[in-house]
C-alpha cells in the first residue's frame, strides 16, 4: 500500500493525499466453447470513466452490501471457496467468498444482461436491494459452475483501487439474457483469445487473458495472485485444496499436491 503524501508547512508542497485501501471486487469471465476456438465475453469501458477508460475488460465490479446479505443463502463449491479464502484480508469465510462470486454475477447481469442462474423458487429473498432487477427476471444466482481463476490488486497511486477476484464460468450456465443493461460497457461481444489479444487492454487484463488461455488447455492447480510490493510487480500462486471423504462420508480439505508457489 502506498504511503500518504505529507505536505510540509510553508514549502508550497501539495495537500495531503489519502491512502486508498483496495475495495473487494469481482469479475466474471464467460467462456463459450460451442465453436472450435473458445470465445470470451468482453466489453469496452466508456471513454469518460475515471478508471481504465476506453479499454476492453470482462464484466465485473465491487462487492455491495446486498451481495453479502445474499451470500448467506448461496455458497461456492467448497474447493473454490477454500481457494478464494487463501490470503484473504481480514477474517476469511465461505460467506465472504460467496459474496465475491455473487458480485461477479450481479455486475455481469447489470453490464451485459447475461444471467448466470436458475429459475427462482416461489419465495423471493428478503432485502434484495441491488438484486431486485435480477430477481424480477425470474431467476436466482447459481454458483456451482464458477471456478476461481485469479486475483489481482490495483497498484498504489491509481484513482481507484480494487482487490479483484476473477471467476470463470461456461456459457452453458447462462440461463437468460435481459434486454436492459446499465450502459457501463460498450461494444459487448464474444472474442477468441487471439482476437482479444489485439484489443486495447489494461495491463492486468493482458495477464489474466494468458491465464485463461492456459486454463482452457488445462485447468489450473493453483490461482495466480498479482500485486505490487515495495514498488515491484509480483505474481504468487494461491494453493488449491482437494475435498476428500473419510470413512463416514465427512469432508476434509487437504492441500493439492500439484499446487506450487512462485
Amino acid at each position: 500500500m502506498s504511503q500518504t503524501h505529507k505536505a510540509e508547512a510553508g514549502t508550497g508542497a501539495s495537500a495531503p493525499r489519502a491512502v486508498l485501501r483496495p475495495r473487494d471486487a469481482a469479475t466474471l469471465i464467460i467462456v463459450d466453447r460451442s465453436s472450435p476456438a473458445p470465445r470470451i465475453l468482453m466489453g469496452r469501458r466508456r471513454p469518460e470513466q475515471v478508471f481504465l477508460p476506453n479499454t476492453f475488460v470482462f464484466p465485473g465490479g465491487r462487492v455491495e452490501a446486498t451481495d453479502r446479505v445474499l451470500a448467506r443463502r448461496h455458497a461456492l463449491p467448497e474447493t473454490e471457496a477454500e481457494c478464494v479464502k487463501a490470503a484473504m484480508r481480514g477474517r476469511p469465510s465461505a460467506t465472504r467468498a460467496a459474496a465475491l462470486a455473487l458480485a461477479a454475477i450481479r455486475e455481469t447481469f447489470e453490464e451485459t444482461g447475461f444471467i448466470v442462474g436458475r429459475p427462482q423458487n416461489d419465495s423471493k429473498p428478503a432485502n434484495a436491494g441491488g438484486w431486485s432487477a435480477f430477481h424480477a427476471e425470474g431467476f436466482e444466482p447459481h454458483l456451482s459452475g464458477l471456478t476461481f481463476l485469479a486475483r489481482a490488486i490495483t497498484p498504489p497511486g491509481r484513482p481507484r483501487r480494487y482487490d479483484t477476484r476473477f471467476f470463470v464460468v461456461d456459457a452453458r450456465e447462462v440461463a437468460h439474457r435481459a434486454s436492459s443493461i446499465d450502459g457501463e460497457l460498450l461494444d459487448i461481444d464474444w472474442f477468441t483469445i487471439d482476437a482479444a489479444r489485439t484489443l486495447k487492454l489494461p495491463s492486468i487484463t493482458q495477464y489474466i487473458l494468458e491465464d485463461i488461455a492456459a486454463f482452457l488447455v488445462r485447468p489450473a492447480d493453483a490461482a495466480p495472485f498479482y500485486f505490487h510490493r515495495r514498488g515491484r510487480f509480483e505474481r504468487a500462486l494461491l494453493p488449491r485444496t482437494i475435498v476428500r471423504l473419510d470413512s463416514e462420508g465427512a469432508n476434509s480439505m487437504v492441500p493439492n499436491p500439484n499446487s506450487r508457489r512462485t
